[in-house]
């Protein structure tokens, strides 16, 4: 990954707002072939974990997390990421997990989950580097009949 300090810098992460919605969709779908529609990201903006990252007042990436009751404890689950085209390989895609993560330990899970195309090499490598592992695979997972991936991590 190729981080420049002054764009890494100047990236701030914070809540999602109702007013943000509108550029994390147009990221959704500049970035997958099969968004998610937009009343998804609204159903979302109560989580405190659905961030978004800010360059210059401009919305560049966002990520969707929450937690959920599992076995008596909360699990993590990595719902979305994405960052705009134009922005990626600066590290946002980072400062927005590694934020969303802190906020899901905050909230008490142990564990995060998430899935992922089994072709997204970049996503994977991500998310391997904040010590995500491989559970299992999930056939035809997605619209278009790819398989995902079932990647978790324990928290401290």
């Amino acid at each position: 990954m190729t981080t420049t300090a002054s764009a890494a810098d100047t990236i701030s992460i914070r809540s999602a707002e109702e007013p943000d919605l509108l550029a994390v969709f147009r990221i959704e779908k500049a970035s997958f072939d099969q968004p998610w529609p937009f009343s998804a990201f609204e159903r979302y903006l109560d989580e405190s974990t659905f961030l978004v990252a800010e360059d210059d007042a401009k919305v560049v990436g966002y990520i969707v997390a929450d937690v959920v009751p599992n076995h008596g404890q909360g699990l993590g689950h990595v719902k979305d990421i994405a960052v705009h085209p134009s922005r990626r390989g600066e590290g946002i895609g980072s400062k927005l997990l590694e934020r969303a993560l802190a906020g899901i330990e905050s909230r008490g899970a142990h564990s995060v989950k998430l899935e992922v195309r089994e072709s997204n090499e970049s996503a994977i490598d991500l998310y391997r580097e904040f010590g995500f592992q491989y559970l299992r695979t999930v056939p035809r997972y997605y619209d278009d009949g790819e398989d995902a991936l079932v990647m978790v991590v324990e928290l401290n």
